[in-house]
Formats: structure tokens, C-alpha cells, sequence
């Protein structure tokens, strides 16, 4: 199972389903089978920012797979921010503005239900990213070469 960050969404942007049908139905046969999901907060971060119409068309008809967090997620997420070098997920500008901010959630998403995440961010040691994250909390993360 995957849990996608919203970048994982714009790298498909580039793949035209009306062209690369076969990348799409294999993602929607892993929708069906419930083997990839994301964060309710990427969908707010697509809706603010969505380069691509065929993406905004597939978030909105698949907009169960993106989960609100559970009570055990929240638990995670107050546990990354518990850590100061993760709490720049959070941006201050982001947060001043009102701006979706999915990167903890994803990561705890993934920590709950044993998943793997992934995403297109690259390890930063000490930096806030979700690699680096999903490391130190025992997370497997991948991107989607």
C-alpha cells in the first residue's frame, strides 16, 4: 500500500491519460484494490494549487481515497513536531496565509497503517522533509522511479 504526497500528483500531471492509459488504469486498479491513498490535506494542497485540469478531474472523482486523519495520526503528527528541525513543515508564511500544510500527516498516515509513502522530496539529514521524517520514525519512503 502507498500513501501519495501531493508532488506524486503533479508528476502524473505530465502523464495525459487520453496517452498514457496504461500508467492510468494502473492506478486506478491500485484505487480499487485500496492499495493507494493519500491525506485529506494533499487534497487541500491540489485544490489550492493544481497545475493540470485531468489531475483536478481525477481528485474530484476520487476524492474518498484521500482520509481524514485518525485520532492514533494526530498522536504521530503531535510526536514529529515534538522534534524541532520537523517543525518546518509547517512554513510561517504558509501558516500566516491559511495554506494546507500535508507533509506530517502523510507521514503519520503512513506510520499507523504501515505503509509505504511516496514522494518526490530527497533526504535532507536534520531538514524537514518527509524522507528524512519517514527515517526517523521507522517509515518506508520511495519516489516514483
Amino acid at each position: 500500500m502507498y500513501v501519495i504526497d501531493k508532488n506524486v500528483f503533479i508528476i502524473l500531471g505530465h502523464y495525459y491519460p487520453k496517452r498514457f492509459t496504461r500508467v492510468w488504469e494502473k492506478i486506478d486498479n491500485l484505487v480499487v484494490e485500496g492499495k493507494l491513498w493519500s491525506v485529506r490535506e494533499v487534497r487541500k494542497e491540489l485544490e489550492v494549487h493544481c497545475p493540470f485540469l485531468h489531475i483536478e478531474e481525477w481528485v474530484a472523482k476520487n476524492k474518498d481515497i484521500f482520509k481524514k486523519p485518525t485520532e492514533d495520526e494526530l498522536y504521530i503528527v503531535s510526536e514529529i513536531f515534538k522534534r524541532p528541525h520537523l517543525r518546518g513543515f509547517v512554513k510561517r508564511s504558509n501558516l500566516l496565509k491559511g495554506l494546507p500544510v500535508a507533509d506530517p500527516f502523510i507521514v503519520a498516515a503512513a506510520k499507523i497503517s504501515g505503509t509505504y509513502v511516496v514522494t518526490e522530496e530527497k533526504y535532507a539529514k536534520g531538514g524537514a522533509r518527509i524522507p528524512t521524517a519517514c527515517e526517523e520514525f521507522g517509515i518506508n519512503c520511495i519516489n516514483t522511479e
